[in-house]
């Protein structure tokens, strides 16, 4: 009985950390490519189809990467190349999945050299892969050792929190999505 409780307090921790892990990548995305088009139109605007401070797809690739990559942390170049791969995919589908339901592009590397359908481009896929081996090798092994300070109770009410601020976000952008110059190319 006392090692099931382990076991489920357990699983509840670690499911907790995955939704920590996916709002503070979001936000990170949300900053990094704020900051981007800071420095590239002298103007910050809020990137994303959401109205939130997050961009869901660095959060999915990010907890996708962490849940499938972990076990490869001392093998760099299989890291790289399945960060390189998953993240590129996923950046793609999420891409096609935004234009063919709102009939909108909020990203579009039309101009970038080595794209495919202005979703994805070389330079991005790089890019993601050397992300991906960055979250794999340091920042998630820090950010767990740090989150496992944290009482669980505020693990969970947090957590909880958070899922519910973006749900409602995302109901309410399924409707209205964010749309507008700066945001969208079409």
């Amino acid at each position: 009985m006392k090692k099931q409780k382990q076991r489920d307090r357990k699983l509840k921790t670690e499911f907790f950390f995955y939704v920590w892990s996916f709002f503070l990548l979001a936000v990170f995305g949300w900053l990094w490519e704020g900051f981007l088009y800071l420095f590239k139109d002298d103007s910050y605007v809020n990137r994303g189809f959401l109205l939130g401070p997050w961009l869901p797809i660095y959060g999915i690739g990010g907890v996708i990467l962490e849940l499938l990559l972990h076990r490869w942390r001392d093998r760099p170049l299989l890291t790289f190349m399945a960060s390189m791969s998953l993240c590129t995919a996923l950046e793609y589908l999420a891409g096609w999945y935004l234009e063919s339901t709102w009939k909108v592009k909020w990203w579009d590397y039309s101009a970038v050299p080595w794209n495919l359908h202005g979703r994805i481009c070389l330079y991005g896929s790089l890019l993601f892969g050397l992300g991906g081996m960055l979250l794999v090798w340091l920042v998630s092994p820090l950010f767990y050792s740090l989150y496992r300070r944290i009482p669980w109770r505020i693990q969970a009410g947090a957590g909880i929190l958070m899922l519910v601020l973006f749900t409602a976000d995302a109901a309410y952008s399924a409707m209205h999505p964010h749309v507008g110059t700066g945001i969208t190319y079409r």
